[in-house]
């Protein structure tokens, strides 16, 4: 299932504020996480699909940068989304 239209409003709309907020930190962490999920569900079954690796790879750095960085900039803000997103640290 990938990310429609519909669901990525929401989704800036949670966590952006607004469905037009698409640059905030942590609407595009919440953004990757969603990705993140999709992609390792299809390696779960296609365990040789190594472009599909190789982007979760990225995407796993990427969300890992701007979560730094969201920690340096508001920790409050990092705490809380982490807890939402349900991510482990």
């Amino acid at each position: 299932m990938q990310l429609t239209a519909e669901s990525k409003k929401d989704l800036f709309k949670k966590f952006g504020g607004s469905e037009k907020n698409t640059g905030s930190t942590e609407a595009q962490i919440a953004m990757f996480t969603q990705r993140i999920n999709h992609i390792s569900g299809h390696l779960k079954d296609q365990r040789k699909d190594k472009s599909a690796e190789l982007s979760l790879i990225k995407l796993v750095g990427k969300r890992r940068s701007l979560l730094n960085y969201l920690a340096k900039q508001d920790i409050f803000k990092y705490r809380d989304l982490i807890k939402e997103l349900g991510l482990r640290k």
